[in-house]
């Protein structure tokens, strides 16, 4: 009833919310996008989405989809790799960005080692440029990190804005240089921030750099000043802060390296296991 590349489509639509971000991910025409979109939503006899000329929405039925998709999905895979007679195995370095391990990627890791108890995953949680200059050294084998502006390169997870956060009695004075939270180089986040001051001559100064998550967020709690972070990871206890120049937007992609064997199975696998539960990266574990 319900055809596993249509619930795939679904899955990176609703994700991405964008049926041209969902096409760019699949390697597939928009139209064919927007056809498997309505073969599912013919199965169903229920709209799946909201969308006009500016935005995609999920309906209420298809946020309830999204829990079924990812379980006909996991169920499909799984009978697969049994009557198929293959079982993944070998040693697969994975690194994630820090920004997701608050989130529920823990989650789909543990089942992905329930999957395929052969494969001994190694995983490294660093900053996203660090993890890039990683892959390209071939010390990681399949990464999921922020992508810098202006490239292409990476299948696309989850794309949002950036926004300036700080403890919610935070006042920044105008006249007085801001002060800044960053992570030290080559921080993503750190030099998109200086740009956009830079770009609108803005004086700043550097109140706080850590390589730490937790210690950035510590110290803007604390009230000595702001950081630039993802508008749907926001932590507990910080707000939006008003008043800067506009960061823009930031998309988290998957991008592997070229091991090929079984490396690049089990690689593929992890990507796809982290693409069917995309919409679960956006929410606290």
């Amino acid at each position: 009833m319900y055809e596993p590349t249509h619930l795939r489509t679904f899955l990176a639509v609703a994700q991405t919310l964008s049926f041209t971000r969902a096409a760019d991910r699949l390697g597939l025409r928009q139209s064919t996008v927007s056809q498997h979109v309505r073969r599912l939503e013919e199965a169903t006899g229920r709209p799946l989405f909201t969308r006009d000329t500016h935005r995609v929405a999920l309906t209420e039925d298809g946020e309830a989809m999204l829990g079924f998709a990812r379980t006909i999905l996991q169920a499909h895979e799984r009978a697969a790799a049994y009557f198929g007679g293959t079982r993944l195995r070998g040693r697969l370095r994975f690194g994630a960005s820090e920004d997701f391990v608050t989130t529920r990627l823990p989650e789909i890791l543990e089942s992905f080692r329930r999957e395929h108890p052969e494969v001994d995953l190694e995983l490294t949680v660093e900053l996203s440029g660090t993890l890039q200059a990683r892959l390209a050294a071939g010390r990681l084998d399949l990464i999921l990190a922020k992508r810098r502006g202006g490239e292409s390169e990476g299948r696309l997870v989850w794309e949002d804005s950036l926004v300036w956060i700080g403890a919610p009695g935070l006042r920044l004075d105008p006249d007085r240089p801001v002060p800044l939270i960053l992570y030290p180089p080559p921080g993503i986040t750190r030099a998109r921030a200086l740009e956009v001051l830079e770009a609108q001559s803005r004086a700043w100064r550097i109140a706080c750099t850590s390589s730490s998550l937790s210690a950035n967020v510590a110290a803007a709690r604390a009230g000595l000043g702001v950081m630039a972070h993802t508008r749907g990871l926001v932590p507990p206890g910080l707000v939006p802060v008003a008043g800067l120049p506009e960061l823009g937007d930031v998309g988290f992609v998957l991008r592997a390296g070229r091991r090929g064997g079984a490396v690049q199975e089990a690689a593929d696998a992890l990507a796809e296991a982290i693409l069917a539960g995309g919409d679960r990266l956006h929410r606290p574990g």
